[in-house]
């Protein structure tokens, strides 16, 4: 598995402890100084049956100093994917990219559930 992280991230913190807890094989990927590129982006976001607003760091400071609130709406897929591409920080992460299942953000039950 690919889990794409921040490692000062609280949140990633707690995820990674997962996966060492449950002894689960993985490749960390920092996503500040490897960010996704917007094929992977594609990928992952087709994979994960989700929609593509929830890849991004809606609580983040990039997020909010460029307006992206008020702009996503205007923007199309590929432009998002894109933008996301651009700065790893505009990433909602962890990001838990399996053979056939894409994780995005920690949510325990969620993790458990796919990885048991």
């Amino acid at each position: 598995m690919l889990f794409v992280c921040y490692p000062k991230c609280s949140t990633c913190q707690k995820a990674r402890a997962f996966l060492e807890e449950r002894g689960a094989a993985y490749t960390l990927r920092d996503i500040k100084t490897e960010n996704p590129t917007a094929e992977e982006l594609r990928r992952w976001w087709k994979m994960s049956g989700l929609p593509l607003k929830r890849f991004f760091n809606t609580s983040g400071l990039q997020y909010k100093a460029l307006g992206l609130k008020d702009r996503l709406p205007e923007m199309d897929e590929q432009a998002q994917l894109e933008l996301l591409a651009t700065d790893g920080m505009l990433v909602k992460r962890p990001i838990l990219v399996g053979e056939d299942f894409v994780l995005v953000g920690f949510r325990a039950a969620e993790w458990e559930q796919r990885l048991g």
